[in-house]
């Protein structure tokens, strides 16, 4: 165990983070994500609320759809990155990061008191079920045995609520943070232990804890809060551009938008990028060196990959150095070893598209 945003958390179960990492990959892994934020914003205002504080084209959700959004500093920052799914019971269900907890729910409290203010009709909710993350390729066909829902009619960032191995208002959300085909489960705290058993009975699905979450993420390339992207990184740098919504580019009418839309007019200094390299294991805050030596960037995340046999990373390094191929080195204890700017994910990831 190992604390955690002020939580104590599980580094690994019994069977050692290898084998949980490629459980994983190979079959499914339960982990308690209970620590996030769950927010439910509710009110006819809600949804220009939530774009008056996040880049995402939040009104486009058809019901039931999600998507990864960034919370933003009037200095194009990255305050934190959050799902945002438009459900279909007329409330916008919001799943933040626990480092950014309090940080997250003094924003948005504070937006929702100033629309108040003027009228506005917005109200939040904490709510304080479990979360329960099922990952990994027999993840369907778990699930499935306890769903009347067809889980083959649910896409990836979808979510419906529903009664899973008869424990009934649980929200499944199919998405997750490895890569692979899952599903975050909002269960009623007070059940969330008998579900967890119940789909433990189940001899595919072993529990998972945060250094197989961390290895599992990194190959998948996606981005770990307060690591690969903070307040001093902007959406262009780190690679998320994606999540800016066409209409709300142009209108510009998100936190930070003159400072994100010039740089993405001017090109950013600075990229994220994918590392691999043999040898000793790449770890944050290493120092990235061009060709002749210079530091050119920095480490932000990085391991061996379980399932590639070699060292992965991310880290930022100069927009002139960051194309794919480009071959730097990384200082590891004070010696230089090759390393290889790679295209993300390391690992193809299998998110689930319904036919």
């Amino acid at each position: 165990m190992v604390p955690f945003a002020g939580w104590t958390l599980p580094l690994h179960y019994g069977q050692g983070h290898l084998q949980s990492h490629l459980h994983t990959r190979r079959h499914c892994s339960l982990f308690d994500v209970s620590h996030m934020l769950q927010t439910l914003v509710y009110g006819r205002d809600r949804v220009r609320f939530m774009e008056s504080l996040v880049v995402g084209d939040i009104a486009e959700l058809k019901p039931g759809q999600g998507t990864l959004t960034l919370l933003t500093n009037e200095k194009g920052g990255i305050t934190d990155d959050l799902i945002v799914t438009n459900t279909s019971e007329d409330h916008l269900y919001v799943v933040s990061n626990a480092a950014c907890a309090d940080k997250d729910l003094a924003i948005l409290r504070d937006r929702a008191a100033q629309l108040q203010a003027t009228g506005s009709d917005v109200h939040l909710e904490v709510s304080d079920n479990a979360l329960l993350a099922l990952q990994g390729p027999s993840m369907a066909r778990v699930l499935q045995a306890g769903l009347s829902d067809d889980l083959a009619k649910l896409s990836f960032m979808n979510s419906i609520t529903t009664t899973v191995f008869g424990v009934p208002g649980c929200r499944v959300t199919r998405c997750g943070y490895t890569g692979e085909d899952g599903v975050e489960i909002s269960v009623p705290a007070a059940r969330a232990v008998e579900l967890a058993e119940q789909l433990l009975g189940i001899p595919d699905v072993w529990l998972a804890g945060l250094a197989a979450r961390d290895s599992l993420r990194i190959e998948a390339g996606l981005c770990l809060y307060g690591s690969d992207i903070d307040e001093t990184v902007t959406p262009a740098e780190a690679g998320l551009m994606w999540t800016l919504g066409k209409r709300r580019r142009v209108a510009m009418d998100f936190p930070g938008a003159a400072v994100i839309m010039a740089q993405v007019k001017e090109k950013p200094r600075r990229r994220r990028v994918g590392l691999t390299s043999v040898g000793p294991a790449i770890r944050p805050h290493m120092a990235i060196l061009g060709p002749e030596g210079r530091p050119v960037g920095t480490v932000t995340s990085g391991c061996p990959s379980p399932c590639l046999g070699k060292n992965i990373a991310m880290g930022y390094v100069e927009a002139a150095h960051s194309r794919a191929g480009t071959e730097l080195t990384v200082e590891v204890r004070k010696k230089q070893h090759p390393a290889v700017i790679t295209k993300m994910p390391f690992v193809p990831t299998q998110y689930y598209m319904a036919k």
